[in-house]
């Protein structure tokens, strides 16, 4: 890395958003690389298909650089950057699954039926622990389980720590939805993971 880089390296967001404002390309390189990983998991939380979260990946961080002119930083970099791959996403999803797609904004999906079957105990012991790449599948596995409005939620708030009102700001959506949300997104995946420890505790039978 040259000298350069490693400067970009230790600026903060917004320094970096002010060096593309100014001409800067290479610090937009250095947002790519720092974002590039949390903006995938949120596309594929959304399409469910690598081709596609690649491509819609690309065209977000193009669409980004196309306007950060237009960046104010009345909100985190971060934020700003996972709304346009939201709505990067949501137009792919509408133009080829047009029959599936759902509005992410009705409230009426906070009332579901869901009930959660066993919360006790779900998480592993330490002798219990399988290997961390094992662990990792399975919350992958768990995310993917999760409805999609619910799966946004999880994925912002769990996996990139975004803040209650900084999620609600990338989705959308009231600050109260993306608190409900999360509350049954965890609920979900603590049901789906449950079985999952509790059989890795038993000899001779294999975590799924």
């Amino acid at each position: 890395m040259n000298q350069h880089g490693a400067v970009a390296d230790k600026l903060t967001d917004e320094e970096l958003v002010q060096r593309v404002q100014r001409g800067d390309k290479d610090a937009f390189g250095v947002l790519v690389k720092r974002h590039e990983r949390s903006v995938y998991w949120m596309i594929e939380a959304i399409l469910h298909n690598q081709a596609d979260s690649e491509e819609i990946l690309q065209e977000s961080f193009l669409k980004a650089l196309q306007h950060i002119g237009d960046f104010r930083g009345e909100s985190r970099f971060a934020t700003w950057l996972i709304r346009i791959a939201i709505n990067e996403a949501r137009m792919r999803q509408r133009k080829y699954r047009p029959g599936q797609y759902e509005s992410l904004d009705e409230e009426k999906s906070e009332d579901s039926d869901f009930h959660p079957r066993e919360l006790s105990d779900w998480r592993p012991s330490p002798e219990q622990e399988v290997a961390q790449e094992e662990v990792a599948r399975l919350l992958r596995r768990a995310i993917q389980s999760l409805p999609e409005i619910y799966r946004q939620v999880f994925v912002l708030r769990d996996v990139q720590h975004l803040s209650t009102e900084e999620t609600a700001a990338a989705l959308g959506i009231t600050i109260p939805a993306t608190k409900t949300r999360l509350l049954r997104a965890r609920l979900m995946a603590r049901e789906f993971l449950a079985p999952h420890f509790k059989s890795s505790a038993q000899p001779g039978r294999a975590v799924l």
